[in-house]
């Protein structure tokens, strides 16, 4: 785990809550070297799937021309929904090192643990990782917000 990945996927979710969107980053690395970054863009593109975490999936995928990202690390502030643990299983992510834990949709530990079930992948998990820097970044948006 490097907190100098964290701190990347925190920054993209300041850029998610400069747009007005509910500030959440992500960074996918290979052997060391970022690959694709995302942010939430829900608003912005009228989708349901425009999580941080599909967004940089989809880089990831584009840039090394695999749906496969098996020796990959995600790097997410946020505990991941299920929408987007279940695309973290089918790309078949390595690892999820996630952020603040999401009481009301995270399926990594929180509401539920998807990777729990026996599907074919099975991606290690790390979760409080920098959790009150990103803790922050989450609450000042829904302070201001109101």
């Amino acid at each position: 785990m490097n907190r100098e990945f964290m701190q990347m996927a925190i920054l993209e979710a300041e850029k998610a809550a400069k747009m007005g969107e509910v500030p959440v980053g992500a960074v996918i690395v290979k052997n060391g070297e970022v690959i694709a970054t995302g942010y939430n863009q829900r608003e912005k593109k009228q989708n349901a799937l425009s999580h941080a975490e599909i967004e940089a999936i989809n880089t990831a995928c584009q840039k090394l021309g695999t749906w496969r990202l098996d020796d990959c690390e995600m790097y997410v502030t946020l505990e991941p929904c299920p929408m987007c643990a279940g695309a973290i299983i089918n790309a078949r992510i390595k690892t999820v090192i996630f952020g603040a834990y999401d009481s009301k949709m995270g399926c990594m530990d929180s509401v539920i643990n998807l990777c729990d079930y026996p599907f074919n992948h099975r991606p290690e998990i790390y979760g409080g990782i920098m959790e009150d820097e990103c803790l922050v970044i989450l609450q000042n948006f829904f302070k201001n917000l109101r």
